[in-house]
Formats: C-alpha cells, sequence, structure tokens
C-alpha cells in the first residue's frame, strides 16, 4: 500500500471524522458535519457523472451524490449530476462537463477507467476524480486524475466472518441449517471481486466447510434480475446474500425478505431496505471521499494519484449488527478487525479457485 501524506492525510482525517466506530465495525453518519448556517454559492463547479446503477442504487453512486451534496450544502459550490443510461454514456458526460469548463468532474465507477483516460488528456486544464480506478501516471500526462480505491476486501471479510459464524452458530431464527451462503455480483471486476474474495476469506476462516454460492448477473442495474438469482440461491439452501451489484442488490435484498431469511448490504449502511433482513452492511466510505477532494480542490490543494482507503484510516468498515447477530459472533467480527489494523491477518483481493467464473 503506498504511503499518505499531505492531500491524502486530509482524506484519512476527514473519513475518521465521518465514520463513527461501533465497537470494531463503522457506520457513515447520515447528517453534514457542519451546522452553520447557508454558505454563500461560489463559482467553483463540480459535475458528477454516474455510472449504470444510477443514484437509486443505494450503493455508491448514491453515495457520492451523498458527497457532492454535502459539498453545495458546507462549501457553496455549484453542482450537476448525470446519470449514465448505458456505458457508451460516458465519454460523452464526462466531456459535456469539461467543455462548460467544470473545475472538477467526478466519475463514479471502475467501467468509467478508459473514458476517464482519454478525455483527462483532452481537457489537461479540468480536474477529474475517478472512484474505484487506478490511473497510472503515463495515462494522465498533466496529473489532473485523482483516484480513490478502497480495500474492501478487508470489509468483506469482515462481513464473511459474520456470515460464517452465524452458520455455525445454533438457535438463530430463519436460518435454513444448510451452511450455505450466497454473494450476487453485478460484473467480474476487481471493485465487485476484492469485496467477494475477502468474503469468502473471513466466512472460510471461521467455518471452512461452509458452502459458497458466487454468481454474477452481468449488470448493475438489474433488480429483477438479481432478485431471480438471489431466489435460486435460497433454493440451494443460502439463508445468508452478500449481493455486491450497486441497484441489483436491491432485488437480492427483496428476495431475502419475502424470503425471510438475510442479507448482508454493501457500500452504503443498507438496514434501512429492510430492517429485519439487513443484518449488517460492508461499508465503502464513498460519500467523504468525494466531498473530501471537492474541498481539497475548491482550496486549491488537489493532488492527483492515488488515495488508498482500508481499515487503519476507517475508510472501509461494517455497520452495526441487528439484534439477531448473536453477541458472540459480534466478538469475533470485533477480533478479526482488531487483527487486520495490527497486522496479524492479511486480506488480499485474489479470487480463490473455483470462484469468480
Amino acid at each position: 500500500m503506498k504511503k499518505k501524506s499531505g492531500f491524502f492525510g486530509i482524506i484519512a482525517a476527514g473519513l475518521v471524522l465521518s465514520l463513527t466506530l461501533i465497537g470494531c465495525g463503522t457506520t457513515a453518519s447520515n447528517a453534514p458535519s457542519s451546522t452553520a448556517g447557508p454558505v454563500k454559492q461560489s463559482d467553483f463547479k463540480v459535475g458528477l457523472v454516474t455510472d449504470v446503477g444510477g443514484l437509486n442504487d443505494h450503493s455508491f453512486n448514491f453515495l457520492a451524490n451523498k458527497g457532492l451534496e454535502r459539498a453545495k450544502k458546507e462549501l457553496g459550490v455549484q453542482t450537476a449530476v448525470v446519470q449514465s443510461k448505458q456505458m457508451t454514456d460516458y465519454e460523452m458526460n464526462l466531456t459535456n462537463f469539461a467543455q462548460q469548463k467544470y473545475n472538477l468532474v467526478i466519475a463514479v465507477g471502475f467501467l468509467m477507467h478508459d473514458a476517464v483516460v482519454k478525455i483527462a488528456k483532452q481537457f489537461p486544464d479540468t480536474k477529474f476524480m475517478i472512484i474505484d480506478s487506478e490511473v497510472a501516471a503515463k495515462d494522465q500526462p498533466k496529473n489532473n486524475v485523482s483516484s480513490a480505491m478502497f480495500k474492501t476486501e478487508q470489509c468483506g471479510y469482515l462481513v464473511g466472518v459474520m456470515a460464517g459464524s452465524m452458520e455455525k452458530t445454533s438457535g438463530i431464527p430463519n436460518m435454513l441449517g444448510k451452511n450455505t451462503v450466497g454473494v450476487v455480483g453485478g460484473m467480474a471486476i476487481p471493485p465487485v471481486n476484492d469485496y467477494i474474495a475477502g468474503f469468502i476469506q473471513g466466512a472460510k476462516s471461521v467455518d471452512p466447510g461452509i458452502k459458497i454460492l458466487v454468481k454474477y448477473t452481468g449488470k448493475f442495474d438489474d433488480p429483477a434480475g438479481g432478485k431471480t438469482m438471489a431466489l435460486t440461491m435460497i433454493g440451494q439452501g443460502a439463508d445468508i446474500l452478500f449481493p455486491v451489484a450497486g441497484g441489483t442488490g436491491n432485488g437480492v435484498i427483496d428476495a431475502a425478505k419475502e424470503k425471510k431469511v438475510y442479507a448482508i448490504g454493501v457500500d452504503a449502511d443498507q438496514n434501512y431496505l429492510a430492517p429485519a433482513t439487513v443484518i449488517t452492511s460492508a461499508l465503502k466510505g464513498v460519500d467523504t471521499a468525494t466531498y473530501d477532494v471537492i474541498k481539497a480542490t475548491k482550496d486549491g490543494n488537489f493532488k492527483s494519484g492515488d488515495v488508498f482507503f482500508d481499515l487503519a484510516n476507517d475508510g472501509v468498515g461494517y455497520a452495526p449488527p441487528i439484534k439477531a447477530v448473536p453477541e458472540s459472533v459480534v466478538t469475533l467480527v470485533k477480533d478479526a478487525a482488531a487483527k487486520i489494523k495490527s497486522g496479524a491477518i492479511t486480506v488480499t483481493n485474489t479470487m480463490p479457485k473455483g470462484y469468480g467464473q
């Protein structure tokens, strides 16, 4: 992992303030930290381009927009959002903001990598931020791209420990007794597989014999497809489902609620979607990363390159478990988090053989 200094330190400090520790887990604050009155609007303009999952994914697009809205309220920046309908829209949407001389253009998601590299070269005076993708120095000769990267294999590991421990614990309501869990991915791309790789490692660390079903829908905006896949997994004995699929995951949670089994949210705390169903969520601080890059850029402190977030700087974590999760299981998760932070446990983002096909 690369060391953080200067601008990176500012980002990490912001995340520490905005993520509230619950035991060794974290939950993102729902309210802006400032209680001041309205901020005078500035001439600084920020444009945000979502991926095809859109703002209603209750996931990383939703979180990026949350950070944008906070910046609008607290910093007085002018903001605009364009929701991409298809992947071929990415270049056009980024170009439109750059042509309108927006000071910072934010691209949400790994799938926009190539578009950002191309458009950033064409508009060297425009600053860009991309979430979940590294842009090499050779691909940004004008040093105008900042990349926010998250060690989500770590929070994936923790919710995997929770799932595996629950499978081994007797007396928990709504468990099917098949020692089986399911993972529904959107696409087999690094930001998705990082979560899944960690989840598999965590679950098997406490329950080596657990059966983990892993399938991909191929889309981030298909809740109906996610629900169908989840129902199939439930029929195969899965009683805890982990969707890593943007808006597609909403259908997975709906299936778990309908069949009275459990789900684990992703990116944001998704418990509000089904309070008795979503036992926890693997958290990624996209909202705070977005806000902090906006603030740094507005203040003249933009710095290109990679910014890494992990458990050590509270950039990833997990939401408070619901009461259905036994305290003994919560303790195991807390212990695992402490060991990751200390270096006693190393989590890799390499998918184990036999998964992710």
